[in-house]
């Protein structure tokens, strides 16, 4: 049952650490202290046990492990281990003041994001048998500015609760790692766009990642208001201030405008084409531009003084964390299952 689980295990699963981190965040935001540390320290849980297998599985299933990390579909899923990293650290900061936990995870996301960035990207470029636009380009592959961002965000959590040293230098690379995810959002969303109005698009392909587009931009957006927030600390970022906080609105409007965009591709997809709504993995990419959104809408209201925002706040907590909880009564019933049919066949 073990080997099975590490052989058909997606690469992606760690945006489940990412949407229960976020939305326990929500939670410690919005005043929720029990519900965000219940789901903090099963995010712990999830987190190594998740690490457990992946580690299984590029031991016992080498060839299948390699083979989807240089896959234009599947590789851009491992980028989900950064923005796991980097959420989990963000809890460790804010729910626990953990510091040394925290910093060992801001080093692990920012050593994957150096090799998976490069990695990946050049395997792509690099590789001889390519696919087409439309069977290559997904919403997954913004798990790469997801990634680029959690680590602005951990590292402007840093600056700002950490009473150590470097507070300047975390500043400059909150800065430019927020830069760097800006441009690539660009980059990426572009041939998004392009794919979903030229290209047919079928139900089958219309994954949950594609509420990444939005959650994107929510992440940016956290980390553009986070970086208004430590001005003070960063007199560099005082010259820059009227540029970030332009952006940080742009990022939010953004993400803003893809949401009723993607209720009603969904609609289409479930209601229309009569596509099967059940369990998969890729739920949870759904689950964290959601709990992303609000937490993103909270620190930009708090840094640029938006007080209307605050009334919708807890509405918009409380529907994160019931998606989250539906998302998650679909994985116990996936597993449970998966035990019961291995217990039939063994008693077979």
């Amino acid at each position: 049952m073990l080997r099975h689980a590490t052989q058909h295990l997606s690469p992606a699963y760690f945006a489940l650490v990412m949407a229960t981190g976020i939305v326990s965040v929500d939670a410690h935001l919005l005043g929720m202290p029990r519900v965000a540390a219940a789901l903090f320290w099963l995010n712990i849980v999830a987190y190594l046990i998740i690490w457990l297998l992946t580690a299984l599985r590029a031991v016992w299933f080498p060839a299948a492990f390699w083979r989807d990390l240089v896959d234009h579909q599947v590789g851009p899923g491992f980028f989900t281990s950064i923005a796991a990293s980097g959420v989990l650290g963000s809890q460790f900061v804010l729910l626990e003041s953990n510091y040394a936990i925290a910093s060992l995870l801001w080093v692990l996301a920012l050593m994957l994001w150096v090799g998976l960035t490069y990695g990946v990207l050049a395997a792509f470029t690099i590789k001889d048998n390519k696919p087409a636009l439309d069977r290559g380009i997904s919403g997954t592959w913004l798990l790469a500015l997801v990634a680029t961002q959690s680590v602005a965000v951990l590292s402007a959590y840093f600056a700002a609760h950490w009473g150590g040293p470097y507070r300047l230098e975390l500043n400059f690379l909150a800065l430019s790692m927020w830069l760097w995810g800006g441009m690539l959002y660009i980059w990426i969303i572009s041939l998004i766009f392009y794919r979903y109005t030229f290209f047919r698009l079928q139900a089958e392909d219309l994954s949950p990642p594609y509420w990444i587009n939005m959650g994107a931009m929510a992440i940016s957006t956290l980390a553009g208001a986070l970086l208004i927030v430590n001005v003070p600390d960063a007199p560099f970022l005082a010259s820059l201030a009227p540029f970030v906080k332009g952006f940080t609105v742009l990022y939010w409007a953004t993400g803003t405008w893809w949401i009723p965009m993607l209720v009603v591709l969904i609609v289409w997809r479930h209601l229309y084409a009569r596509f099967p709504l059940q369990y998969e993995p890729s739920y949870w990419g759904a689950v964290f531009p959601i709990g992303m959104y609000v937490a993103g809408t909270f620190e930009m209201a708090h840094a640029l003084n938006l007080e209307f925002v605050y009334p919708i706040l807890p509405y918009l907590g409380y529907v994160a964390l019931a998606v989250w909880a539906i998302v998650f009564a679909g994985l116990v019933r996936e597993l449970l299952g998966t035990r019961f049919a291995h217990r039939a066949n063994d008693e077979v």
